[in-house]
């Protein structure tokens, strides 16, 4: 989402080009064989034909309520719901991917697993690059300048006080990108172990629906205690640190927040309206603000 959110009008052109990068995408881990890419690719196509009427005007509507409250004041009880607000709108599109989920499954074999688990390993390594640098204090300044990126495209440029809340709070965070690795190690092999395990059986659709949802369920609440006890402390420190630093912004910037959300509201809208931002030859045009 925030590569979408990531410029203007960016979004009316990544979703209009959404069904082409969602394919690039999950081509890039599965490696589809040449005849099934068709169907990957159909199906891809169905999702968005259903999620574009059905999901984006509640998109819209919630992006609208929060241009209402972006010049108020933000508590960390607030921040929290905003958040369960974003993760229940999100589940009926995650839902109805697992569905056509399930009819991809048995296009897999066990070349398309293994590139999987390269995929899945060179990911690691990627990411251990962006955020598990050996030196603490390198570690800390890329932290610090990606936070500040991200707020600074809401509310646009942070002061020298801003960005020395936003370390603070950054420093005092519980977020520990060690257990974030091995949960998403975790998550990898509980993945492709499932993959396997539906393609080996031949299982039907029914049973590869059921077993795609509870491999969902395991994503969103991991099976390891301790995992879940740390990852509540990280969501209700994130939500306090949210609330602090739009508090420390000034009105011209919570203004930038809102025309910011307007924007993205926008976007929405030509889409539902079907102003594509693409021409029907598929060329994207340039982009202007």
């Amino acid at each position: 989402m925030s590569a979408l959110l990531g410029g203007c009008s960016a979004l009316r052109v990544a979703y209009n080009t959404g069904p082409q990068l969602a394919w690039w995408w999950l081509d890039g881990y599965a490696d589809f064989a040449g005849e099934d890419a068709p169907k990957v690719k159909a199906s891809i196509e169905r999702w968005f034909e259903w999620h574009r009427p059905s999901q984006l005007p509640a998109y819209a509507a919630l992006l609208a309520a929060a241009q209402a409250e972006a010049d108020k004041p933000l508590t960390p009880e607030l921040a929290c719901q905003w958040y369960r607000r974003v993760v229940d709108l999100a589940a009926p599109a995650l839902a109805r991917a697992l569905e056509h989920g399930a009819d991809v499954v048995p296009l897999l074999g066990e070349a398309q697993l293994r590139h999987l688990e390269q995929r899945y390993a060179k990911n690691i390594d990627e990411m251990k690059a962006e955020y598990l640098q050996g030196d603490p204090a390198e570690r800390r300044t890329a932290a610090l300048k990606r936070a500040v990126t991200r707020a600074e495209q809401f509310y646009g440029r942070l002061d020298d006080t801003q960005r020395r809340l936003l370390a603070e709070l950054l420093a005092a965070s519980p977020a520990d990108p060690q257990a974030w690795m091995d949960e998403r190690r975790r998550r990898q092999r509980d993945n492709v172990q499932t993959l396997r395990r539906l393609v080996a059986e031949r299982a039907d659709r029914n049973e590869r629906l059921a077993a795609l949802r509870m491999l969902a369920d395991r994503y969103q609440r991991s099976p390891d205690a301790a995992h879940r006890a740390y990852q509540q402390r990280l969501l209700d420190y994130n939500c306090a640190l949210v609330a602090r630093l739009h508090n420390a912004m000034t009105p011209a910037q919570r203004q930038r927040a809102r025309a910011t959300l307007r924007g993205y509201e926008d976007d929405l809208r030509a889409v539902l309206a079907g102003q594509a931002g693409v021409p029907d030859n598929g060329a994207v045009p340039g982009a202007t603000n």
